[in-house]
Order: C-alpha cells, then structure tokens, then sequence
C-alpha cells in the first residue's frame, strides 16, 4: 500500500530486463496500467539511442562482485507514444524473496528541458558575448566573485577575464585614481539595490586614455542582490568630439560674439557721425544681429549634445504652456492657440527637449510668416506612451532642404552647396533625435506647415521643472 501511494515509480527488474512488479505510480508517469508493464523487457521501452548506455549500466550493476548503486537518466517510451525523462536510482542488493533488482525512477522532463533552455541561452550569451565590442559582465551581490566578463574587456581596460576570475575588484587598478572614488561609490549602491549610469576612464597601459560609459543593474532575488549585470562601452571617441565641442563652444560664446559687438558698435557709431551711411549701417547691424542669433542657435545645439541635465522628462504640460508664453512675450502681434487632449490629473511626462523643439517651431511660424497677425495652433494628443505634438501655422513652405533635416532625411555631407540656413531646424532635429522621437511634414495650405513631433511619454512618474538650455 505505501509503494502503491509513492510518487516514484518503483519496479523489481529480473537480470534480463523482465519487469516482475511495477507500483500504481506508474500511471502518472508512463500513463500505463500497472498489469501492463509485468512480464515486459523494460529495455524494450527505452529509447534507441540511450539503450545500449542502460543496458550497460544496469549489466555492470548486477555482475559487480560489491555492493553497486548506480543512478542513470534516460529517455522511456510512454503509452501514447512520447517520450519523457527519467532519472533512476538502482542497485545491486536484492533477495530472493524480491526476485529482481529494486529500481525507483522519477520524471525529470521539465528538469532538462529547462537545462537546455539554459544552455541554449549561455550558448547565445556566449556567441553574442565572443563577437561583442562592450564589456559584458556578471557579478555577484557583493562583488566578491565574478560570474562572466567577456574578452572585450582585455581591449578596453588592458586586462584578461581571467585575472577578474581570480581577484573580481582587479578592474579597479585599471580606472584612473581619480575616478576610482565615484566608481566605488557606484558599486555600492548597485550592491544596496540602485542601477547605475556612469563614465569615467580605464587602461593603464594607454596612460587611462581612454573612456568608458558604464550601465549596470542589481538582480534581487527574495529582497537580497544576488548578482550585479552591466556593460562596459569605449566612449572615448565621443567624449572627444564633446570636447571639439566645448572648444567651439568657448568661440562662440566669447570671440564671436565679442568681435561682433565690436562691429556693431562701430556701425552705431559711423551711422551717429554720418547719417548718410546709415543703409550701409543698417545693413552691418542686420547681418551682425542675425549671425549672433546664429551662434545663439549654435551654442544651445551644442549644450544638447554634451550637456545631459537637458534630457530629463518634464510635464506635459508645463513643456507647451513654457514654450507658448516664450513666444508670446517675444512676438506679442503673434496668436498661439492650443489644445491638450489630457485631463490634468493625467498629464504625462515628456523628454524635456521637447519643449525647446516647441517653441523653436513656435517661432519660425511666426517669423516666416508675412501677415501682421501670424497664428500658430497646436494640438497635443496621444496614446499608447507617446505624445504627438502638432504645429500649424501660416509661414511660407519650409523648403526641401529643410524638411530634409527635420525629418532626418537628409545626407550629410552629400551636398555641400544646398544646405539649411536655419540653425533652429536643426536644433529641433536634435532635440527630438535625443529624444527618441520622430518628425513628420506637410504643407498646409500654399503657404503653411503642418509639423507633428512624436515623443515618448511616462504617466505616473514625478513631474520635474528642468531648465531647458540657455539663449543668453
């Protein structure tokens, strides 16, 4: 009775395979009455390909001149003609009384069909990992041992996997001294449960020359970090156009606009003492005024490349009113009208850019329009987690060229003499591309444009008022 309520399956097994009792278990497992199996060459059942491996086992069982216990997995045919694992425990101890040999099995199909699943997965890692340019880790919760680090890491830091094997924290004497603190700091809050953003410097060998950017999550199992993955990317090349940036940055904002203030003084001051000249001065001050609102547009593209406080998410809301009220204190003739498809309770927040983006669109409606009153309307909907922003307004077509930048079709570099004028087109380009975001284009009317911007959104997040990047 209790072999009858076991959920093993346990059988008595002659020398020859002849199975001689099997209990009710067998049911659940194999499908089969147990009258059924009695009196059956149990290795008859037994997959082809794992057969002669059981036979093996089980003769060299039986014949061994000590006590023998063995346990085997292997694949058993059930009454429906499928096939499941089984993992049976066996030896020779028996008694006359028994008549056979005592095997109990159990069903491990799910077993190993997670261990292939997981195999299958390590093998993919592995292939991704051989052919992968970023540092791909695996830690544990506590940094004491480390689980998997690909080769790119001997390229990028200088050193081996297999020196990390050995000592997990030997990738700190590959950061530079003045980054190791942040990157501490970094590794213990990763070990207190928080993710991780991080650039700093490695490889001691080419004098910590180079940059990495760092993304790293902790994996909590039952409120403990168990492990701690991440990436490790060569960002050296960026960090280097940033800085090719911040030198034209420095240009723009003191030489350029210095020497053209020089300029336009002058032109003041000739056009004072000889107001004959004035057309010709009036001419030095609309050109130089209109190059300092160029390097303006120019100074705010470049803080959207380098600087990342501006692409944090901000209020829907307070993105459009913020860039409606910017237009409205600059062009008071100007009618901006808008529409909010949203209750205000469920306002989502948007990549702050946006709002830049806005009110660069805002604004060229207004100044390409030749009517006193120019009117720009926007409509904001969405779903879905995105945010479509439309602009209409009454201005002259945008030209090809510059639908072009907007909508991201155009090839840099391809064609050298039709280009964009306007700075602003391109810093709304930037400003969704950052964003994840994507423009379309049409023509209104004959003179008219239909901007629409889509962008990501998040409901239920903390609104946060971030400055968005300065025009002075």
């Amino acid at each position: 009775m209790l072999l009858d309520h076991a959920q093993d399956t346990v059988a008595v097994v002659t020398e020859d395979g002849t199975v001689t009792y099997v209990n009710a278990a067998v049911e659940a497992t194999l499908g089969y009455e147990p009258e059924e199996l009695v009196g059956e060459n149990a290795f008859e059942y037994v997959h082809p390909d794992d057969s002669p491996m059981v036979r093996r086992e089980f003769y060299a069982m039986c014949r061994a001149d000590d006590y023998d216990e063995t346990t085997i997995t292997y694949r058993y045919r059930t009454r429906d003609g499928d096939w499941v694992w089984l993992e049976s425990r066996m030896s020779n101890l028996t008694d006359e009384r028994v008549d056979g040999y005592v095997v109990s099995s159990r069903d491990i199909t799910d077993r190993i069909a997670a261990e292939e699943t997981r195999e299958e997965a390590a093998a993919r890692l592995n292939t991704i990992a051989s052919v992968s340019s970023d540092v791909l880790w695996l830690f544990s919760g506590d940094w004491s041992e480390a689980l998997f680090v690909n080769g790119a890491v001997r390229d990028i830091y200088g050193i081996g996997p297999e020196r990390l094997y050995d000592d997990p924290v030997a990738f700190l004497d590959a950061i530079h001294p003045d980054d190791v603190t942040r990157v501490i700091d970094a590794m213990e809050r990763l070990s207190d449960g928080e993710s991780v953003d991080i650039e700093y410097r490695v490889n001691a060998r080419e004098d910590f020359s180079r940059w990495v950017w760092v993304q790293a999550v902790p994996i909590v199992e039952d409120g403990v970090v168990t492990r701690i993955a991440g990436f490790s990317r060569d960002v050296t090349e960026r960090h280097r156009r940033e800085q090719h940036l911040v030198v034209m940055d420095n240009l723009l904002r003191h030489n350029l606009r210095n020497d053209l203030n020089v300029i336009l003084g002058a032109a003041e001051q000739i056009a004072a003492d000889h107001p004959q000249t004035t057309p010709l001065t009036e001419q030095i001050r609309t050109t130089g005024n209109r190059l300092l609102r160029t390097a303006t547009k120019e100074r705010r593209i470049i803080e959207l490349l380098v600087d990342r406080r501006f692409r944090e998410r901000v209020d829907l809301g307070e993105a459009i009113e913020t860039a409606i009220e910017r237009a409205r204190h600059r062009y008071p003739n100007a009618v901006v009208d808008y529409s909010l498809e949203f209750d205000d309770d469920e306002l989502p927040v948007v990549p702050s850019l946006t709002r830049t983006a806005v009110a660069e669109l805002i604004e060229n409606g207004i100044v390409h329009c030749d009517d006193e009153r120019p009117r720009v309307d926007i409509a904001v909907s969405g779903e879905d987690g995105t945010v479509e922003v439309e602009i209409t307004d009454d201005a002259a077509a945008l030209p090809d060229v510059e639908v072009n930048v907007l909508t991201g079709a155009h090839e840099f570099g391809r064609d050298p003499i039709n280009h964009s004028g306007g700075l602003g087109i391109w810093l709304v380009y930037w400003c969704i591309e950052l964003s994840n975001g994507d423009i379309t284009v049409e023509h209104a009317d004959e003179n008219g444009n239909r901007i629409r911007l889509s962008v990501p959104a998040r409901t239920g997040e903390t609104r946060e008022r971030t400055a968005e990047p300065s025009s002075t």
